[in-house]
Protein backbone atom coordinates (compact mmCIF):
# COMPACT_ATOMS: atom_id res chain seq x y z
CA UNK A 1 0.00 0.00 0.00
CA UNK A 2 2.95 2.20 0.98
CA UNK A 3 4.75 1.82 -2.15
CA UNK A 4 1.17 2.46 -4.32
CA UNK A 5 0.77 5.64 -2.31
CA UNK A 6 4.37 6.51 -3.30
CA UNK A 7 3.91 6.20 -7.12
CA UNK A 8 0.87 7.83 -7.28
CA UNK A 9 2.08 10.71 -5.20
CA UNK A 10 5.31 10.63 -7.81
CA UNK A 11 3.06 9.51 -10.91
CA UNK A 12 3.20 12.84 -13.88
CA UNK A 13 0.30 15.31 -13.91
CA UNK A 14 -1.58 14.44 -17.28
CA UNK A 15 -0.78 17.40 -19.57
CA UNK A 16 -3.65 19.33 -20.66
CA UNK A 17 -4.07 19.35 -24.26
CA UNK A 18 -4.22 23.01 -26.21
CA UNK A 19 -6.84 22.72 -28.99
CA UNK A 20 -5.01 23.34 -32.38
CA UNK A 21 -6.22 25.99 -34.66
CA UNK A 22 -8.24 25.57 -37.82
CA UNK A 23 -6.42 25.41 -41.20
CA UNK A 24 -6.79 28.29 -42.33
CA UNK A 25 -4.92 30.11 -39.06
CA UNK A 26 -2.11 28.02 -39.73
CA UNK A 27 -1.64 29.32 -43.91
CA UNK A 28 -2.61 32.90 -42.21
CA UNK A 29 0.38 33.18 -40.39
CA UNK A 30 2.60 31.46 -42.97
CA UNK A 31 5.23 34.20 -44.40
CA UNK A 32 4.90 32.22 -47.66
CA UNK A 33 2.42 32.96 -50.01
CA UNK A 34 -0.32 30.17 -49.19
CA UNK A 35 -3.60 29.39 -51.64
CA UNK A 36 -6.34 26.92 -52.12
CA UNK A 37 -6.98 26.02 -55.56
CA UNK A 38 -10.18 23.56 -55.70
CA UNK A 39 -10.89 20.72 -58.64
CA UNK A 40 -11.99 23.73 -60.84
CA UNK A 41 -8.88 25.46 -60.67
CA UNK A 42 -10.73 28.42 -58.64
CA UNK A 43 -9.13 29.94 -55.47
CA UNK A 44 -10.97 28.79 -52.41
CA UNK A 45 -8.36 30.46 -49.70
CA UNK A 46 -5.51 32.74 -49.80
CA UNK A 47 -3.73 33.71 -46.87
CA UNK A 48 -1.95 37.52 -46.55
CA UNK A 49 1.59 36.69 -48.32
CA UNK A 50 -0.70 35.64 -51.37
CA UNK A 51 -2.52 38.90 -52.10
CA UNK A 52 0.64 40.40 -51.82
CA UNK A 53 2.19 37.69 -54.79
CA UNK A 54 -0.76 38.52 -56.75
CA UNK A 55 -1.08 41.76 -56.16
CA UNK A 56 -5.19 40.92 -55.70
CA UNK A 57 -6.99 40.98 -52.73
CA UNK A 58 -8.93 37.70 -51.84
CA UNK A 59 -12.09 38.99 -52.69
CA UNK A 60 -10.55 39.20 -56.00
CA UNK A 61 -9.07 36.47 -56.28
CA UNK A 62 -12.20 34.60 -55.25
CA UNK A 63 -13.90 35.19 -58.40
CA UNK A 64 -11.05 34.32 -59.98
CA UNK A 65 -9.76 30.74 -61.65
CA UNK A 66 -5.87 30.44 -62.01
CA UNK A 67 -6.45 30.10 -65.83
CA UNK A 68 -7.70 34.06 -65.54
CA UNK A 69 -3.88 34.64 -64.25
CA UNK A 70 -1.91 32.06 -66.22
CA UNK A 71 -2.01 30.76 -69.49
CA UNK A 72 -2.62 27.35 -70.10
CA UNK A 73 0.79 26.16 -70.99
CA UNK A 74 1.85 27.22 -67.61
CA UNK A 75 3.94 24.47 -65.33
CA UNK A 76 2.47 25.24 -62.51
CA UNK A 77 -1.35 23.87 -63.96
CA UNK A 78 0.82 20.42 -64.45
CA UNK A 79 1.89 20.72 -61.16
CA UNK A 80 -1.76 21.01 -60.06
CA UNK A 81 -2.45 17.67 -62.18
CA UNK A 82 0.33 15.74 -61.02
CA UNK A 83 -0.99 15.98 -57.49
CA UNK A 84 -4.07 15.53 -57.80
CA UNK A 85 -3.48 12.26 -60.11
CA UNK A 86 -1.32 10.81 -57.87
CA UNK A 87 -2.82 12.34 -54.34
CA UNK A 88 0.77 13.23 -53.55
CA UNK A 89 2.61 16.27 -52.88
CA UNK A 90 4.65 17.69 -55.93
CA UNK A 91 7.57 20.58 -56.04
CA UNK A 92 8.53 22.24 -58.92
CA UNK A 93 11.07 25.42 -58.68
CA UNK A 94 12.65 27.77 -61.08
CA UNK A 95 9.22 28.40 -62.48
CA UNK A 96 8.15 31.53 -64.93
CA UNK A 97 4.39 32.60 -64.24
CA UNK A 98 4.03 35.66 -66.73
CA UNK A 99 0.88 37.26 -68.49
CA UNK A 100 -0.05 40.39 -68.46
CA UNK A 101 -1.74 40.25 -64.91
CA UNK A 102 1.21 38.80 -63.44
CA UNK A 103 5.36 38.51 -63.74
CA UNK A 104 7.27 36.30 -61.64
CA UNK A 105 10.27 34.43 -62.21
CA UNK A 106 12.40 32.00 -59.78
CA UNK A 107 9.52 30.48 -58.54
CA UNK A 108 9.49 27.48 -56.36
CA UNK A 109 5.77 25.52 -56.04
CA UNK A 110 5.19 23.04 -53.77
CA UNK A 111 1.11 21.44 -54.16
CA UNK A 112 -0.43 19.43 -51.72
CA UNK A 113 -3.54 17.32 -51.90
CA UNK A 114 -6.45 18.25 -49.02
CA UNK A 115 -8.37 15.41 -48.51
CA UNK A 116 -11.59 16.91 -46.78
CA UNK A 117 -12.59 18.65 -50.18
CA UNK A 118 -11.69 16.13 -53.23
CA UNK A 119 -9.28 17.49 -55.69
CA UNK A 120 -8.34 20.87 -54.01
CA UNK A 121 -4.69 21.61 -53.95
CA UNK A 122 -2.75 23.57 -51.13
CA UNK A 123 -0.43 25.36 -52.79
CA UNK A 124 2.82 27.50 -51.61
CA UNK A 125 5.08 29.49 -53.39
CA UNK A 126 8.32 30.67 -52.49
CA UNK A 127 9.22 33.92 -54.81
CA UNK A 128 12.88 33.96 -55.97
CA UNK A 129 12.95 37.06 -58.22
CA UNK A 130 13.45 39.24 -54.24
CA UNK A 131 16.54 37.63 -53.97
CA UNK A 132 17.11 38.15 -57.42
CA UNK A 133 16.07 41.44 -56.84
CA UNK A 134 18.97 41.77 -53.84
CA UNK A 135 21.58 40.38 -55.88
CA UNK A 136 21.06 42.85 -58.89
CA UNK A 137 20.83 45.82 -56.51
CA UNK A 138 24.24 44.97 -55.35
CA UNK A 139 25.13 45.26 -58.78
CA UNK A 140 24.02 48.64 -59.20
CA UNK A 141 25.77 49.55 -55.70
CA UNK A 142 28.95 48.78 -57.05
CA UNK A 143 28.39 50.85 -60.48
CA UNK A 144 27.29 53.57 -58.38
CA UNK A 145 30.85 53.26 -55.96
CA UNK A 146 32.43 52.68 -59.31
CA UNK A 147 30.77 55.90 -60.30
CA UNK A 148 31.33 58.11 -57.65
CA UNK A 149 35.22 57.27 -57.69
CA UNK A 150 35.47 57.73 -61.59
CA UNK A 151 33.57 61.50 -60.70
CA UNK A 152 36.31 62.38 -58.47
CA UNK A 153 39.29 61.24 -60.32
CA UNK A 154 38.26 63.33 -63.30
CA UNK A 155 37.42 66.29 -60.83
CA UNK A 156 41.04 66.54 -59.76
CA UNK A 157 42.85 64.74 -62.74
CA UNK A 158 41.05 66.58 -65.38
CA UNK A 159 39.75 69.75 -64.63
CA UNK A 160 42.92 71.96 -64.17
CA UNK A 161 44.70 70.58 -66.75
CA UNK A 162 41.70 71.15 -69.09
CA UNK A 163 41.56 74.63 -67.65
CA UNK A 164 45.52 75.12 -68.68
CA UNK A 165 44.43 73.82 -72.18
CA UNK A 166 42.07 75.86 -72.70
CA UNK A 167 43.86 78.74 -71.54
CA UNK A 168 46.81 78.16 -74.27
CA UNK A 169 44.13 78.12 -76.80
CA UNK A 170 43.10 81.31 -75.84
CA UNK A 171 46.55 83.29 -76.10
CA UNK A 172 47.18 81.48 -78.93
CA UNK A 173 44.35 82.60 -80.97
CA UNK A 174 45.08 86.46 -80.16
CA UNK A 175 48.15 85.79 -82.65
CA UNK A 176 46.71 83.43 -84.94
CA UNK A 177 45.86 83.45 -88.48
CA UNK A 178 42.64 83.44 -89.71
CA UNK A 179 42.57 79.78 -89.61
CA UNK A 180 44.65 78.70 -86.70
CA UNK A 181 42.25 81.00 -84.79
CA UNK A 182 39.33 78.84 -85.83
CA UNK A 183 41.00 75.55 -84.80
CA UNK A 184 42.18 77.37 -81.00
CA UNK A 185 37.92 78.30 -80.49
CA UNK A 186 37.84 74.58 -81.35
CA UNK A 187 39.89 73.89 -78.71
CA UNK A 188 37.86 75.74 -76.29
CA UNK A 189 34.70 74.53 -77.42
CA UNK A 190 35.79 70.62 -76.91
CA UNK A 191 37.41 71.52 -73.32
CA UNK A 192 34.25 73.34 -72.48
CA UNK A 193 32.59 70.18 -73.81
CA UNK A 194 34.68 67.98 -71.45
CA UNK A 195 34.42 70.41 -68.51
CA UNK A 196 30.48 70.31 -68.56
CA UNK A 197 30.82 66.22 -68.73
CA UNK A 198 33.34 66.63 -65.61
CA UNK A 199 30.49 68.53 -64.23
CA UNK A 200 27.80 66.14 -64.69
CA UNK A 201 30.23 63.51 -63.57
CA UNK A 202 30.32 65.78 -60.31
CA UNK A 203 27.02 64.63 -59.43
CA UNK A 204 28.17 61.14 -58.57
CA UNK A 205 30.25 62.04 -55.70
CA UNK A 206 29.59 61.06 -52.38
CA UNK A 207 28.17 63.65 -50.25
CA UNK A 208 26.13 63.36 -46.75
CA UNK A 209 22.84 62.75 -47.46
CA UNK A 210 20.40 64.32 -44.67
CA UNK A 211 17.18 61.94 -44.19
CA UNK A 212 14.13 63.24 -42.51
CA UNK A 213 10.08 61.97 -42.55
CA UNK A 214 8.95 62.91 -46.25
CA UNK A 215 4.99 62.70 -47.40
CA UNK A 216 5.40 60.51 -50.73
CA UNK A 217 2.78 61.79 -52.20
CA UNK A 218 3.05 65.10 -51.96
CA UNK A 219 6.49 64.53 -53.61
CA UNK A 220 4.37 62.58 -55.97
CA UNK A 221 2.10 65.51 -56.88
CA UNK A 222 4.93 67.44 -57.19
CA UNK A 223 6.35 65.48 -59.78
CA UNK A 224 3.37 65.18 -61.68
CA UNK A 225 2.47 68.54 -61.82
CA UNK A 226 5.92 69.57 -63.26
CA UNK A 227 4.91 66.69 -65.84
CA UNK A 228 1.61 67.76 -67.31
CA UNK A 229 3.04 71.49 -67.18
CA UNK A 230 6.15 70.48 -69.60
CA UNK A 231 7.74 67.30 -71.17
CA UNK A 232 4.42 64.89 -70.46
CA UNK A 233 1.94 67.75 -71.18
CA UNK A 234 0.17 65.30 -73.89
CA UNK A 235 0.14 61.94 -71.86
CA UNK A 236 -2.24 60.51 -69.75
CA UNK A 237 -0.88 60.23 -65.87
CA UNK A 238 -2.59 57.62 -63.51
CA UNK A 239 -2.47 58.06 -59.61
CA UNK A 240 -3.11 54.66 -57.68
CA UNK A 241 -2.05 55.72 -54.19
CA UNK A 242 -2.15 53.84 -50.96
CA UNK A 243 -3.91 56.49 -48.44
CA UNK A 244 -2.70 54.96 -45.47
CA UNK A 245 1.29 54.61 -46.30
CA UNK A 246 3.24 56.43 -43.83
CA UNK A 247 6.05 58.68 -44.72
CA UNK A 248 9.30 57.36 -45.94
CA UNK A 249 12.67 58.20 -44.66
CA UNK A 250 15.02 59.51 -47.40
CA UNK A 251 15.82 63.26 -48.35
CA UNK A 252 12.78 65.34 -50.61
CA UNK A 253 14.64 66.94 -53.35
CA UNK A 254 16.57 63.68 -54.22
CA UNK A 255 12.87 62.00 -54.31
CA UNK A 256 12.29 64.72 -56.71
CA UNK A 257 15.15 64.35 -58.99
CA UNK A 258 14.85 60.41 -58.91
CA UNK A 259 11.20 60.28 -59.69
CA UNK A 260 11.30 63.41 -62.31
CA UNK A 261 14.16 61.37 -64.17
CA UNK A 262 12.21 57.94 -64.15
CA UNK A 263 8.73 59.84 -65.25
CA UNK A 264 11.01 61.87 -67.54
CA UNK A 265 12.19 58.51 -69.23
CA UNK A 266 9.03 57.14 -69.23
CA UNK A 267 7.05 60.13 -71.36
CA UNK A 268 9.77 59.62 -74.08
CA UNK A 269 9.16 56.02 -74.04
CA UNK A 270 5.63 55.62 -74.51
CA UNK A 271 3.41 56.51 -78.09
CA UNK A 272 2.60 60.15 -78.10
CA UNK A 273 -1.00 59.16 -78.73
CA UNK A 274 -1.44 56.70 -76.47
CA UNK A 275 0.69 56.98 -73.87
CA UNK A 276 -0.10 56.44 -70.25
CA UNK A 277 2.19 56.78 -66.75
CA UNK A 278 0.93 55.46 -63.89
CA UNK A 279 2.29 56.46 -60.19
CA UNK A 280 1.60 54.15 -57.44
CA UNK A 281 2.45 53.34 -53.41
CA UNK A 282 1.94 50.52 -51.95
CA UNK A 283 2.83 48.28 -48.56
CA UNK A 284 4.61 45.69 -49.35
CA UNK A 285 5.78 44.02 -45.80
CA UNK A 286 8.86 41.55 -45.76
CA UNK A 287 11.79 42.69 -47.97
CA UNK A 288 15.00 43.35 -45.65
CA UNK A 289 18.56 44.95 -46.61
CA UNK A 290 22.37 44.42 -44.78
CA UNK A 291 23.22 48.74 -43.54
CA UNK A 292 27.02 48.68 -45.53
CA UNK A 293 29.51 48.52 -42.75
CA UNK A 294 27.13 47.12 -39.93
CA UNK A 295 24.91 44.05 -38.94
CA UNK A 296 22.14 45.80 -38.47
CA UNK A 297 19.18 45.21 -41.32
CA UNK A 298 16.75 48.01 -42.16
CA UNK A 299 13.41 46.81 -43.84
CA UNK A 300 12.00 48.75 -46.61
CA UNK A 301 8.43 47.96 -47.24
CA UNK A 302 7.48 51.11 -48.73
CA UNK A 303 7.17 51.07 -52.44
CA UNK A 304 6.95 53.77 -55.33
CA UNK A 305 6.19 52.55 -58.96
CA UNK A 306 6.39 54.30 -62.42
CA UNK A 307 5.04 52.11 -64.65
CA UNK A 308 4.35 53.23 -68.89
CA UNK A 309 2.78 51.49 -71.50
CA UNK A 310 5.56 51.90 -73.89
CA UNK A 311 7.16 49.15 -75.80
CA UNK A 312 9.49 47.85 -72.94
CA UNK A 313 13.52 48.03 -72.70
CA UNK A 314 15.40 45.92 -74.99
CA UNK A 315 16.65 42.64 -72.88
CA UNK A 316 19.88 43.12 -74.01
CA UNK A 317 21.00 46.24 -71.94
CA UNK A 318 18.10 44.89 -68.84
CA UNK A 319 21.02 43.85 -66.76
CA UNK A 320 23.03 46.67 -67.15
CA UNK A 321 20.58 49.30 -66.82
CA UNK A 322 21.50 51.02 -64.14
CA UNK A 323 25.56 51.32 -65.14
CA UNK A 324 27.21 54.61 -66.41
CA UNK A 325 26.82 54.96 -69.83
CA UNK A 326 24.37 52.67 -70.66
CA UNK A 327 21.53 53.73 -72.73
CA UNK A 328 19.12 52.76 -75.28
CA UNK A 329 18.67 56.73 -76.24
CA UNK A 330 19.99 58.43 -79.31
CA UNK A 331 22.58 60.57 -78.62
CA UNK A 332 22.03 60.17 -75.05
CA UNK A 333 25.21 59.91 -72.22
CA UNK A 334 23.47 57.02 -69.83
CA UNK A 335 24.02 59.33 -66.99
CA UNK A 336 20.46 59.39 -66.08
CA UNK A 337 19.51 55.95 -64.15
CA UNK A 338 23.15 55.04 -62.98
CA UNK A 339 22.81 58.67 -61.41
CA UNK A 340 18.88 56.98 -59.97
CA UNK A 341 20.61 54.11 -58.64
CA UNK A 342 22.97 56.60 -56.73
CA UNK A 343 20.61 58.47 -55.09
CA UNK A 344 18.38 55.37 -54.29
CA UNK A 345 20.90 53.74 -52.65
CA UNK A 346 22.46 57.06 -50.59
CA UNK A 347 18.41 56.82 -49.26
CA UNK A 348 19.31 53.29 -48.05
CA UNK A 349 16.47 51.71 -50.72
CA UNK A 350 16.28 49.56 -53.25
CA UNK A 351 14.63 49.89 -56.94
CA UNK A 352 14.43 47.41 -59.87
CA UNK A 353 12.68 47.44 -63.08
CA UNK A 354 10.78 44.92 -64.45
CA UNK A 355 10.08 45.53 -68.55
CA UNK A 356 8.46 43.63 -71.00
CA UNK A 357 6.49 45.04 -74.54
CA UNK A 358 3.58 47.23 -73.25
CA UNK A 359 4.28 47.32 -69.62
CA UNK A 360 7.53 48.71 -67.80
CA UNK A 361 7.92 49.14 -64.35
CA UNK A 362 10.25 51.30 -62.06
CA UNK A 363 10.14 50.07 -58.33
CA UNK A 364 11.42 51.72 -55.37
CA UNK A 365 11.26 50.11 -51.81
CA UNK A 366 12.23 52.34 -49.10
CA UNK A 367 12.83 52.32 -45.48
CA UNK A 368 10.25 54.16 -42.63
CA UNK A 369 11.52 56.93 -40.16
CA UNK A 370 13.52 54.68 -37.75
CA UNK A 371 11.35 53.44 -34.57
CA UNK A 372 10.49 55.84 -31.73
CA UNK A 373 11.69 59.18 -33.67
CA UNK A 374 9.04 61.98 -33.24
CA UNK A 375 7.72 62.89 -36.23
CA UNK A 376 6.88 65.93 -35.18
CA UNK A 377 10.97 66.75 -35.05
CA UNK A 378 11.71 66.63 -38.62
CA UNK A 379 8.58 68.95 -40.38
CA UNK A 380 7.34 66.64 -43.25
CA UNK A 381 7.61 68.12 -46.67
CA UNK A 382 4.33 70.36 -46.80
CA UNK A 383 5.25 71.87 -50.42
Amino acid sequence: MNSLAARARIAPLPIRSTPLPDFAAILAALPMPAVVIDAEDRFRYANQAAELFFQLSFASLAVLRLGDLLPPDSRLFALLDQVRQHEAPVSDHDLVLDSPRLNRRGVAAHGAPLPEMPGAVVLTLQDGSTAQMMNRQLNFLGAARGTSAMAEMLAHEVKNPLSGIRGAAQLLEQGASEPDRELCQLIQDEADRIRNLVDRMDMFSDRPVELAPVNIHQVLDHVRRVAQTGFAAHLRIVEDYDPSLPPVWGNRDQLVQILLNLVKNAAEAVDPLGGEIVLATAYHHGVRIAVPGSKERVHVPLQVIVRDNGPGIPEAVRATLFEPFVTTKRGGQGLGLALVAKLVADQGGLIECDSRPGRTSFRLSLAMPPAGLRLDSHPMDRS
